[in-house]
């Protein structure tokens, strides 16, 4: 469990140093420069191949695979403070 609990902090690591650097390098463009092709981050991408898809897969199972995680360390807090409370 815990090495696809890293798998997914991995990717979504990954996803958001891509995300980063794109948004980096929209803000250093003037105002004046032309638009370019992939300047809306949350538009879909056309796909050439299956690339794309498989990355999207990827980065859906790797969300899916942190909120189990955040789901199962919340109700071991749950937990831990009924029993401190209790005790």
């Amino acid at each position: 469990m815990a090495d696809a609990t890293t798998a997914a902090r991995a990717r979504i690591d990954r996803a958001l140093a891509e995300l980063e650097r794109k948004i980096l390098e929209l803000k250093a463009r003037p105002a004046s420069a032309p638009a370019i092709a992939d300047d809306d981050l949350f538009a879909p991408r056309p796909s050439d191949s299956g690339a794309a898809d498989q990355r999207v897969a990827e980065l859906e199972a790797a969300g899916r695979e942190a909120s189990d995680a955040l789901a199962r360390a919340a109700e071991a807090v749950r937990g831990v403070l009924a029993e401190s409370e209790a005790g």
